[in-house]
């Protein structure tokens, strides 16, 4: 017999144990008994759950049985209880009492329990299967990654205690006059609320430094399992709060309806009952609309808190506006706020989409609002627990599919072509297929000095094992040298004659090579690419221009792996080590990024050059490369002007490549080159300053700018807002 507690919350009165129990066999069953401190038999209610993954850890393959377990009993405080796991005639006792559930509640031991986690035997029959997917390097990786997870610079609940407004700026805040009088209808629906969470969600909102809302209430809950009698004490305390118990249970979207039909207020603002909210959550709303009154839509970054409320944990730091992620991800979620008077003109919830009812309504919301605006502050704590998609997103794979539904309804409304929504890396994270309308032609842009067999490798590839084929390739001769280079120009070109060499004859500038190369291309679209890239994904170049083709994308990117399978390119965002930086660098391909965004379709600043697709339009408009920009910098400023031209930078995660990392070029390794390289950082620094000041909007204030991994922000060299400083050679030469 093997088990494992995954999970211990004390609920009011109650503890609550998640986990798992498997035996010899699939076929072995396990009982459970619980015993008081007087070992007589305690009450409890157990429902199994669903482990897949304990199943193909030990049994290699899904057997339809329920491994796991959620078990809930009566807890008496200063008490200890045993709970009693039987299985192929063994028994195992685990005793709990208040002093062993603090200790596993405690950072020291969470941390312990970390390393304890890398090596228990599931996570060793984990990782064996991790290595002999991905091989020993990738396990290295991902163990080292994890290791280095105990050393970040905070804990996220010190990090929050360190950041939260003080008792100080929340008696000031009560005291304010935000302009506008502006007035907060809280909507919640409520079915068979656990008393205890609700009163936290109230409570919170009576807490609020802003005080002009009104929480509108419909229980959809059976008479005799309602929330009356406990709503109703509060009401007596607080006319603010309204309530209503309905004739019959609508589900999820016509309950939260009935809520916004008793709203009165200029926003409607999107509770749970299970939740809570910070004191300074409707303060931050009526502060940003009060800034600026257009704001139709408003949502702030979350985080989650454990099942007694007691800790807090896996904070979202969102980026602004995001409308590819969103089509990727529900990244929006919570805390949610919409303008009434949209909200009524979209049509509220809609039952058809339970599930992702939410996700619907947040599509139609910025679909038809003027601003959307992001709050990069955490104004909502999502309670998490195993029948949470917060904790156990297969627990709800029909809310999965639905959003499916809502996405392609989505594209439906807004007139782009998908030819299906599926599931991406994980239940939740969706990838689009788009229709391709019809055939255009694809021009490759292919600068190139000597390193034949890189080119040959790049070409070759492309042309025989990928699957779009009306291209033309372009490489521009740079200065080569060895005559085998020359030699193989001419087979090559025989070979396929759907490649064709140029030559320029002037010194290296990387953006005037790429422009000489587009004057001598037919392609309405362009694809630049280094020649040391080789495609793994072989649709690449659909994937790529799937989004391209929109009218609202100006360039396109794909994620780029060294060798080794570790990222080298997933975006880029601007203000990564005081200028500009990718993403992810070095996390592998099979590791989980940071909310999944390395393989999250998305909107990004900018993207690199080394495999980048845009509209011959586009660029012809943007004036092509800035040739000022020979080296370093010269496809993020690309990616600005063609956001100047109010077009999208898409990051395309299926558009997958090997990129072998600049071997034509060389490294910045003389003092001459050094210099030019400095000197180009900073005329990139001079030319964009307002996004190195205010700060990239698909980043978030509170993430690190030191490290390409989305980390927390270190609070004693890096305060919250502030830009990275750059290097003080750069700032010299901005000044001159």
């Amino acid at each position: 017999m093997k088990y494992k507690i995954d999970v211990v919350r004390i609920r009011e009165n109650s503890i609550q144990l998640n986990g798992w129990v498997i035996g010899k066999t699939p076929e072995s069953k396990a009982s459970f008994k619980v015993l008081d401190q007087e070992k007589k038999p305690v009450k409890f209610r157990c429902v199994p759950t669903r482990r897949d993954d304990v199943s193909q850890i030990y049994y290699k393959k899904t057997y339809d049985r329920d491994f796991g377990f959620d078990i809930q009993f009566p807890y008496e405080r200063g008490k200890s209880y045993w709970l009693l796991i039987k299985c192929d005639g063994r028994i195992s006792r685990i005793k709990f009492n208040e002093e062993l559930i603090a200790k596993r509640s405690s950072v020291a031991h969470k941390r312990l329990e970390k390393i304890h986690d890398l090596m228990n035997m599931e996570t060793v029959h984990v990782a064996m299967e991790f290595g002999k997917k991905h091989g020993l390097k990738a396990l290295f990786l991902k163990s080292k990654h994890k290791l280095q997870g105990l050393d970040n610079d905070y804990e996220y609940a010190e990090w929050y205690e360190l950041t939260k407004p003080s008792e100080e700026e929340l008696k000031r805040q009560r005291k304010e006059q935000v302009p506008g009088g502006l007035k907060f209808s809280v909507v919640m629906p409520l079915y068979k609320a656990p008393a205890g969470y609700l009163r936290v969600m109230l409570d919170s909102i009576l807490s609020q430094t802003y005080e002009n809302w009104e929480l509108c209430i419909a229980d959809g809950s059976p008479r005799g399992e309602d929330s009356q009698a406990l709503v109703k004490g509060y009401m007596k305390k607080d006319s603010r709060i309204r309530y209503k118990l309905l004739e019959t249970n609508e589900g999820i979207s016509g309950n939260t309806n009935e809520a916004i039909e008793m709203a009165s207020g200029d926003y409607i603002v999107l509770a749970d009952q299970d939740d809570a909210m910070p004191e300074h959550a409707l303060y931050e709303c009526a502060r940003a609309v009060a800034e600026d009154p257009e704001r139709d839509v408003i949502y702030s970054d979350e985080d989650k808190m454990d099942m007694d409320g007691g800790a807090l944990f896996d904070p979202h730091f969102k980026p602004d506006f995001n409308g590819d992620l969103l089509t990727s991800v529900n990244y929006i979620c919570h805390q949610f706020v919409v303008k009434r008077e949209l909200l009524k003109q979209v049509g509220g919830f809609r039952k058809e989409f339970d599930g992702a009812q939410d996700y619907d309504l947040i599509f139609r919301c910025t679909e038809a609002a003027g601003k959307i605006y992001h709050i990069p502050k955490v104004l909502y704590h999502w309670r998490c627990h195993q029948n949470s998609t917060a904790s156990n997103p297969q627990s709800k794979l029909y809310a999965f599919e639905a959003g499916s539904r809502a996405i392609m309804d989505h594209y439906r409304r807004v007139g782009i072509r998908a030819e299906k929504v599926e599931k991406g890396i994980d239940y939740g994270i969706y990838h689009t297929v788009f229709v391709i309308e019809g055939q255009p032609l694809v021009s490759v842009i292919i600068p190139n000095k000597d390193h034949k067999e890189d080119l040959d490798l790049c070409i070759r590839s492309i042309l025989t094992r990928c699957t779009y084929k009306n291209l033309e390739f372009v490489v521009v001769e740079n200065n080569s040298v060895k005559p085998e280079t020359f030699d193989y120009y001419e087979k090559i070109q025989k070979e396929f004659p759907q490649v064709r060499v140029v030559r320029w004859e002037k010194e290296f500038n990387f953006s005037a090579i790429n422009n000489f190369g587009v004057a001598c291309a037919s392609g309405e679209y362009l694809l630049f690419l280094n020649n040391d890239i080789e495609p793994i994904a072989d649709n690449f170049i659909e994937e790529m221009l799937g989004f391209c083709q929109r009218e609202d994308v100006g360039a396109v990117g794909a994620r780029l792996l060294y060798q080794d399978d570790t990222i080298q390119h997933a975006g880029v965002v601007i203000g990564f080590g005081g200028i500009a930086g990718h993403t992810f660098i070095g996390l592998h391909q099979a590791e989980n990024s940071y909310f999944h965004r390395a393989m999250c379709a998305q909107d990004y600043s900018a993207v690199t050059a080394a495999c980048m697709m845009s509209k011959r339009s586009v660029f012809e408009k943007a004036g092509g490369f800035s040739e000022d920009l020979a080296v370093a910098f010269n496809d993020i400023d690309y990616c600005m002007k063609v956001r100047a031209q109010n077009k999208l930078v898409v990051y395309a995660p299926y558009a997958l490549l090997y990129h072998y990392e600049s071997k034509s070029r060389g490294l910045e390794d003389t003092p001459e080159k050094v210099a030019r390289f400095n000197r180009e950082v900073a005329r990139f620094a001079v030319k964009w300053p307002d996004i190195l000041r205010d700060g990239d909007p698909y980043y978030n204030p509170n993430l690190t700018l030191r490290k390409s991994n989305f980390a927390l922000r270190d609070l004693l060299k890096e305060k919250i807002g502030e830009p990275y400083p750059m290097p003080e050679e750069i700032r010299r030469l901005m000044e001159e």
